[in-house]
């Protein structure tokens, strides 16, 4: 994989049930609907737990990210740290990751993202009721670290800065963070955390970033 964070001021952020690019991923998003783009669950539907804020990464988001990242994630481990609607976890799962661990902390949504993983009876998902933060300070089992981690919690949470200095301890020297915000991150902000910024993409309200680490790291917190 190639290698990938950045901060200016934006407008307040959108709730996070709104939708921001393509009239489709409007649609789906107001329905309750999110819809894999590629891989072996290409143009699947999966439903989305009816909770007020919750907001699926857009389709053209998506297709770009998985363009930057790469179509085949054979292998790969890989972590959505506050998944909410699993758009970005099944995503990679749909294209053969070896395992893609989706957190969340709420029941009912939690509940929806193990029926939909039922329902694609998918061996490499693993759906956990917990908290973001705590499980990106958490290497996976059977890896070095995460090769690919997700980062796109509740805009109003302001956790982006706490997840991304969580992030460094648990991912590969060659792993790639994708953050999604409500905001554009500064590349010069961005290194000060310890983040170099690969890509960056605006769609409507959503910014979205892929970062890679700088080193050196620093010791992990007591």
């Amino acid at each position: 994989m190639t290698s990938p964070l950045q901060r200016t001021s934006t407008k307040a952020p959108p709730r996070k049930g709104s939708s921001t690019t393509t009239p489709a991923a409007a649609k789906n998003a107001s329905q309750g609907r999110v819809r894999i783009i590629a891989g072996n669950w290409r143009r699947t539907v999966l439903p989305v737990a009816n909770k007020p804020g919750l907001r699926p990464t857009p389709d053209r988001v998506r297709e770009t990210l998985f363009n930057w990242l790469g179509q085949d994630f054979s292998g790969l481990y890989c972590l959505d740290a506050f998944a909410g609607s699993g758009a970005l976890g099944f995503e990679a799962a749909s294209r053969n990751a070896a395992q893609v661990v989706l957190v969340e902390q709420d029941r009912l949504v939690t509940t929806q993202l193990q029926a939909n993983a039922l329902r694609l009876a998918a061996s490499n998902i693993q759906i956990q009721r917990g908290d973001g933060l705590q499980a990106l300070r958490q290497t996976p089992l059977n890896a070095s670290g995460w090769d690919v981690i997700f980062i796109d919690p509740p805009y109003a949470a302001q956790l982006e800065q706490p997840a991304l200095q969580a992030a460094r301890h648990s991912l590969r020297p060659d792993g790639l963070v994708y953050l999604e915000s409500a905001q554009q991150w500064n590349t010069n902000i961005l290194a000060e955390h310890g983040w170099l910024l690969q890509h960056y993409l605006k769609a409507g309200a959503v910014h979205a970033h892929v970062l890679q680490r700088l080193e050196p790291i620093e010791p992990p917190p007591l």
